[in-house]
């Protein structure tokens, strides 16, 4: 009798993210990885275009990684974080201060991304309250997305993602992206709204993800924190996907002067390897919370808060991060875009090519409406599955964010398979 196999096995038992369980395909038996490379269990490879989901920065299977990963593993796999620290957390947190903006003081330990978010806007909105002050409006961008738990989505814009749960989610003020041309009427709208109850600014810097790969001009943008900032709205930079070098620079903050009061970090920050939230706070966020009265205490934890295992990850991953070659890959991969971009902007097809550091996305012109739901998508995730390269598309907006291992090669391949599509459209 033969087995059956894995991606049999899974549609018998397992219900799929973002998935349509009566209509998709069988999902792919993914076995083992090595660099940008995954492999199913017949043995095919699949370039991972998109470092599964955007978290993946240095490749798969990292030796270096994995061997530290193994060791603490010896040593310590887990431990209360109330009352108790570690290594693994006390290294991660030194040294991520000397890489974040230089007003980070403190380290707050999560889950995932959407958990950093939940810590930031607890942090902000009970920020003011110790000090005496209610303040519980938030801003953020239309288009956002900054997770799936109810406070991420409440500050995420309204979409296919919280369609059902919009009566549930707290109030947000949302706002355009900034642009030369509409900043003023950005500033004059936040005047309106009474800025002194505004407690803080939740933002994606330079780049929203899964809003469509939107990228928007820094110095707009700089002129919207320095606005905020004056008026005392405390900013939450949200460098989940931004951070540790996507958009060319360590972190997306770096394009501007106005530094942020709280950054939330996940996804590459383990180097794809282990689920972890970081959210980290200047001095005085922090100080706010420091009484004798223990009703100001932040009452926010995990079970597997600062995780050894997972600090661990993360300080293997900026091992490499940190390393001159992780800056040289990221380098190659974006003049490699660029020559690619060139091409892209001649093709009737398509619209609206971009590229920030090692992302690049456009749109692909349909005629029905620009977005998640467009159903290309189905017809674009196929065609690149038959051509084993992960590509997974928002809607109609297809984008390139691989892993800084990925070769001039296997870049090449990915171009191939976009000009053939292309073709044939």
């Amino acid at each position: 009798m033969q087995t059956p196999s894995l991606s049999a096995r899974d549609q018998d038992l397992i219900w799929h993210p973002y998935t349509q369980m009566q209509t998709a395909p069988a999902p792919v038996g993914i076995v083992r990885g090595q660099g940008a490379l995954l492999f199913d269990e017949n043995n095919n490879s699949y370039i991972d275009a998109t470092s599964s989901w955007w978290v993946n920065i240095h490749g798969h299977a990292h030796p270096h990684i994995a061997q530290q990963l193994a060791a603490q593993a010896l040593q310590l796999e887990h431990c209360i974080f109330a009352g108790y620290t570690h290594p693994p957390a006390v290294n991660l947190a030194e040294r991520l201060l000397k890489i974040l903006p230089d007003n980070q003081r403190r380290v707050f330990y999560s889950d995932n991304g959407s958990t950093a978010i939940e810590v930031a806007l607890k942090m902000a909105i009970q920020y003011w309250d110790n000090k005496g002050t209610r303040k519980h409006k938030i801003l953020a961008f239309k288009n956002a997305y900054h997770g799936d738990t109810f406070g991420a989505m409440s500050v995420s814009g309204r979409s296919v993602f919280t369609r059902v749960f919009d009566d549930l989610l707290f109030d947000v003020h949302f706002l355009d992206v900034p642009t030369a041309e509409n900043i003023s009427q950005i500033i004059t709208a936040i005047a309106a709204l009474q800025p002194e109850d505004i407690a803080a600014f939740v933002f994606e810097p330079l780049l929203q993800g899964s809003g469509g790969m939107i990228m928007y001009d820094a110095t707009a943008f700089e002129q919207l924190l320095q606005y905020c900032s004056s008026r005392h709205i405390l900013l939450i930079a949200d460098e989940v996907m931004t951070g540790f070098g996507r958009t060319g620079k360590n972190f997306a903050m770096e394009y501007v002067q106005t530094k942020p009061d709280i950054i939330c970090l996940s996804k590459g920050l383990t180097g794809g390897t282990m689920a972890l939230g970081v959210t980290t706070s200047t001095a005085a966020v922090y100080e706010a919370f420091l009484s004798s009265d223990k009703l100001k205490t932040l009452f926010h934890g995990h079970s597997f808060t600062a995780n050894p295992l997972a600090c661990t990850a993360a300080l293997a991953s900026m091992d490499l991060f940190i390393d001159p070659a992780c800056a040289t890959n990221r380098q190659r991969i974006h003049e490699k875009h660029i020559a690619f971009l060139s091409e892209l902007q001649q093709w009737a097809v398509i619209k609206n090519a971009r590229l920030l550091g090692t992302i690049l996305a456009f749109e692909i012109i349909t005629t029905n409406a620009d977005g998640y739901t467009n159903s290309l998508a189905d017809q674009l995730h196929r065609f690149f599955r038959e051509k084993r390269i992960m590509l997974r598309p928002l809607g109609n907006t297809l984008y390139i964010l691989p892993p800084y291992c990925i070769t001039n090669e296997q870049l090449d391949q990915v171009y191939n398979s976009i000009r053939e599509l292309v073709s044939i459209l």
